[in-house]
């Protein structure tokens, strides 16, 4: 049994290995296609390597048997979102190949309705592919969003920071990890902001359209943070109340 362990094991790590692989294969391509300049593989290469390593070090922990379907789709999504990311970071010096851009973009949202279904048709629904399917879209939300700022200005940051602002604030404010109640327009507003983010990359707008398109994007973001945080808050202080009600009981 301690062999059969072992060598799922490694068969799981060599996934990861092969998608780390499969990533650089993708920069290899972009650079030799646009002749992607020393920004754009840097950061290509950094994000291969983070995410093999954040992940490899997440599997060994779960101790997942498979790697499974769903998170394979969904590293297919970490590997366009790396391309992104690397095209972002050359655009710096030099402006990118939009239809690229655009392209592999749209291919990762529309990957990201695909993993959660292929879990739960295969029945291989796990915390760490749900929480590798919420990094890998929270990324890339901060990755469009600094490619967007760069024309519409510093604000459109706090669309694709907020989320990690949100993590920081909870180390501070425990009551903040508590899980939430499942929410349709929780869904929706985190779905819209990579479609709403990639029109306005997209130049296919007037820029004051953009601009609309951005403001309704961080617009809706915040009341759905907010909408959060509130129930959090007001969930925490009914525990505590209860708790200590309980406490003066028992005294």
């Amino acid at each position: 049994m301690a062999l059969n362990n072992t060598y799922d094991a490694r068969l799981v790590q060599q996934e990861t290995a092969l998608g780390a692989g499969v990533q650089i294969l993708v920069l290899a391509l972009l650079g030799t296609a646009i002749g992607m300049g020393p920004a754009g593989w840097l950061t290509g290469l950094a994000f291969a390597v983070a995410t093999w390593a954040v992940l490899s070090r997440a599997l060994h922990r779960s101790r997942l048997r498979s790697f499974g379907p769903a998170n394979r789709v969904t590293l297919g999504r970490s590997i366009l979102v790396g391309g992104v990311t690397a095209l972002v970071a050359d655009s710096f010096q030099s402006p990118p190949p939009l239809t690229l851009l655009v392209g592999l973009t749209a291919v990762a949202l529309i990957l990201d309705g695909v993993d959660g279904k292929v879990a739960r048709r295969t029945g291989t629904s796990t915390a760490l592919g749900a929480r590798f399917d919420m990094e890998v879209d929270a990324f890339l939300i901060l990755v469009l969003s600094v490619y967007v700022s760069m024309a519409h200005g510093p604000w459109v940051l706090l669309i694709g920071g907020m989320r990690y602002g949100f993590v920081a604030a909870a180390r501070v404010w425990p009551w903040l990890n508590a899980p939430l109640p499942p929410s349709t327009a929780r869904k929706t507003v985190a779905a819209l902001q990579g479609v709403f983010l990639l029109l306005a990359a997209s130049g296919l707008l007037p820029h004051l359209a953009e601009f609309g398109v951005v403001a309704t994007a961080l617009t809706t973001l915040v009341w759905s943070f907010g909408r959060d945080v509130l129930w959090l808050r007001r969930t925490s202080r009914v525990q505590q109340e209860v708790v200590e009600t309980e406490e003066l009981v028992a005294v």
